[in-house]
């Protein structure tokens, strides 16, 4: 057993994505490291564009510099899709530090972006809306619809690794990632000059994802917390995504996987936006411990999990706006 890894590992991609001879397998070997030491890691030569990226960061700015009011006619649902204006979240589910203040950030939740007139939309079925886009905003939609769909598409070619890493098929993850659930958070942190000990752009907390995609950011903030217990600060890699698995990764392998908690604050002197692209399975896909993580002596430690009864509780325990509209709907 090596000892808890006490830095961010870096995978380059580009072999295996080349499809040289024996990547698939070294790229697996460096992802299961990772996600059994510290549960992070940076992707470089992912073949995601800079110019893609720069540009998405360049939309998250246009969007939050509007003024409140236009920002809040686009206000988070009970899907989970919408804006969510400063302080209106608190992340009363850390399992490494007691959170009573919200946090210090606002953000943009965008999904799949489905047509009006899909089954789903039309029934009003939980966490499959359409989303709630900006009307001022022209090319905003493109742009962050085009990125979503990168996205989408890096998810799928990093899942055979995380099959492979599990000593599984290489196509285990194929049919429930064929069309994955996802959120991409396009969050603004002002400037925390001196922060409280108890006060964060985003407290201390795990990510419910698969695994979660965080854009390249010149701007640092974020900060990890290793198995040892200390807190490190996660470097502005250029090009680099950083990845981490979360709370249905962990369940998924039967705590064979990490579900490292992180935070943020923004000490920059100026603003900061991070763009993170939380990814999980199709939304009906049942979540249950994969067969190369239990037996007679390591049996499930969790039940079979569907992606909406976990959203629902995760939401109803965070949100704070959220819990008052599920309220309003039961009435």
């Amino acid at each position: 057993m090596s000892a808890p890894a006490s830095t961010i590992p870096i995978v380059d991609l580009g072999p295996y994505l080349a499809g040289e001879r024996g990547a698939t397998d070294r790229t697996a070997t460096e992802l299961r490291r990772a996600l059994t030491e510290i549960g992070f890691y940076f992707v470089v030569n992912h073949g995601v564009a800079s110019t893609q990226v720069r540009e998405i960061f360049h939309q998250a700015a246009r969007f939050h510099a509007q003024p409140l009011d236009k920002k809040m006619e686009v206000r988070i649902d009970r899907h989970n899709v919408g804006y969510l204006p400063m302080r209106g979240d608190t992340l009363r589910t850390s399992t490494v530090q007691t959170v009573t203040k919200p946090n210090l950030n606002e953000a943009l939740f965008v999904a799949r972006d489905l047509p009006a007139d899909h089954p789903d939309v039309i029934a009003n079925r939980r966490f499959r809306s359409a989303n709630r886009w900006p009307t001022d905003l022209p090319g905003f939609r493109e742009a962050v619809v085009a990125y979503c769909d990168v996205m989408e598409r890096l998810v799928q070619r990093l899942v055979p690794l995380y099959a492979r890493a599990l000593d599984l098929p290489l196509a285990y993850f194929d049919a429930p990632f064929a069309e994955p659930q996802y959120k991409l958070r396009m969050t603004h942190y002002p400037n925390q000059a001196a922060p409280a000990d108890d006060e964060f752009g985003i407290a201390p907390h795990t990510d419910t994802s698969f695994l979660t995609l965080l854009a390249p950011n010149e701007v640092p903030g974020l900060s990890i917390r290793t198995q040892g217990g200390q807190w490190i600060d996660a470097p502005a890699l250029p090009e680099a995504y950083l990845v981490n698995g979360g709370q249905l990764l962990q369940r998924w392998t039967n705590n064979f996987c990490l579900a490292t908690p992180h935070r943020a604050v923004n000490r920059s002197g100026g603003e900061r936006y991070a763009l993170a692209f939380f990814c999980d399975s199709a939304i009906d896909w049942p979540i249950a411990a994969v067969p190369t993580t239990v037996g007679p002596d390591k049996p499930p430690k969790y039940p079979t999990t569907w992606y909406t009864d976990y959203m629902i509780q995760y939401q109803k325990r965070t949100y704070d706006l959220l819990a008052d509209a599920d309220q309003q709907a039961a009435e």
